[in-house]
């Protein structure tokens, strides 16, 4: 599985994998339950790579944010992204103090931490990935 090749698609739950490309689009893999199907250029695709979360300073790359918590976890599941508001801030005040409180939501939180944990159960270690691009789509 390569981080680079991993995306969310607007209006559907969960992370998928790029398994090749179409003319029009591209054919992924849910990792929820394994089924592929076509993605078309109509659909908003974001690669979880590009993916950057508000600081005060800059944007953090969502890699490094993933780093974060698994290093805090021990490489284990995290909270439940169904966890209160004031729970699911706080704990990722512990992951990232410096966020932006004004401009990451708690809608933000939940879905960082539901793709976290969606990585961790199919078995993604990221003390072995490294970024590669600068580019960085704010969340």
């Amino acid at each position: 599985m390569e981080y680079h090749k991993i995306i969310s698609i607007s209006k559907k739950p969960g992370l998928f994998q790029i398994i090749s490309q179409t003319k029009s689009g591209c054919i992924v893999e849910s990792f929820q339950d394994k089924k592929r199907f076509p993605v078309h250029s109509m659909n908003q695709i974001s690669l979880l790579e590009n993916i950057a979360i508000f600081t005060y300073e800059s944007e953090i790359p969502l890699l490094e944010v993933f780093k974060s918590i698994f290093k805090k976890t021990e490489g284990k599941m995290t909270i439940s992204h169904k966890e209160s508001g004031s729970t699911l801030a706080a704990y990722f005040s512990e992951v990232l103090p410096e966020y932006d409180q004004e401009r990451v939501y708690i809608s933000n939180i939940k879905k960082v931490l539901q793709w976290y944990n969606i990585l961790i159960k199919v078995g993604l270690d990221f003390s072995k990935i490294e970024a590669s691009k600068e580019n960085a789509e704010d969340v």
